[in-house]
């Protein structure tokens, strides 16, 4: 079979080939950007089986089917909520949700070789228009009050947040606390998981606040941010290999 992965996390592309492997199934090529897989579908003939990442650095993966027509059964990789993707199974379409469990991904290799000879054709513009009414919106900026006053910080700005004394406090590029309302596990579902990632239960930090990563003790990694030197920022070692997924 001609297989290719189509998914913009490198590291990602690379965990699910390894799985796939591990099942005896070789992976021809991978893609990262609609761009890439233009290029590649211009020039290949199509492929069996694609694994499918809807959301790509340089847009959604539909636009590649729009210039070059479904011919290849599909199977999606991707992070949205399976309660907006149940149409999926009503129109004979699988679908993984990240992370991908390495149960569900044989169980969904071997559907696809039992259904490999029917060719089914996918309505990939229902299919786009139902995902990007359901696409999440990530939390911009915060209001703190500060005094009589209102304070607005951007995601942007925030070098991480972290928990102390039952409060919870967002710590700026400018090196300043500030409390905020939410609790850390609110923040883990608000915040862009791309941009913050939660390397402990006292903290959750920026990508591009990190400085330096050191190994530290006991299979962990210490985090040093920009700014930030109140606490030690410990990666717990349940975390560590997600956060190196993470990291890219």
């Amino acid at each position: 079979m001609n297989i290719i992965i189509i998914e913009d996390e490198k590291p990602s592309a690379r965990l699910l080939q390894r799985k796939l492997e591990k099942l005896g199934i070789s992976v021809g090529t991978m893609l990262h950007s609609v761009e890439e897989s233009l290029k590649w579908f211009s020039e290949n003939p199509a492929p069996d089986l694609i694994f499918l990442d809807i959301q790509l650095s340089d847009g959604l993966s539909f636009e590649i089917f729009e210039e070059f027509p479904v011919k290849s059964a599909i199977i999606f990789t991707t992070a949205y909520d399976q309660y907006a993707l149940r149409a999926f199974k009503l129109n004979s379409i699988d679908y993984l949700l990240k992370p991908i469990d390495e149960k569900e991904l044989a169980q969904a290799v071997e559907k696809f070789r039992e259904r490999e000879n029917k060719k089914a054709g996918l309505d990939l513009q229902w299919i786009k228009s139902l995902l990007v009414s359901e696409e999440k919106q990530y939390k911009e900026r915060f209001s703190i009050k500060i005094g009589q006053q209102l304070k607005i910080i951007a995601t942007q700005e925030t070098e991480c947040f972290f928990s102390e004394n039952k409060g919870t406090y967002i710590h700026t590029t400018e090196n300043r606390n500030y409390l905020i309302d939410s609790t850390l596990e609110q923040l883990e579902s608000e915040l862009n998981p791309k941009d913050f990632f939660r390397v402990s239960r006292k903290f959750i930090i920026s990508l591009k606040a990190i400085k330096e990563i050191q190994v530290y003790s006991n299979s962990r990694l210490k985090i040093i941010l920009n700014t930030y030197k109140e606490d030690e920022i410990i990666v717990s070692r349940e975390r560590v290999g997600d956060f190196k997924n993470w990291i890219g």
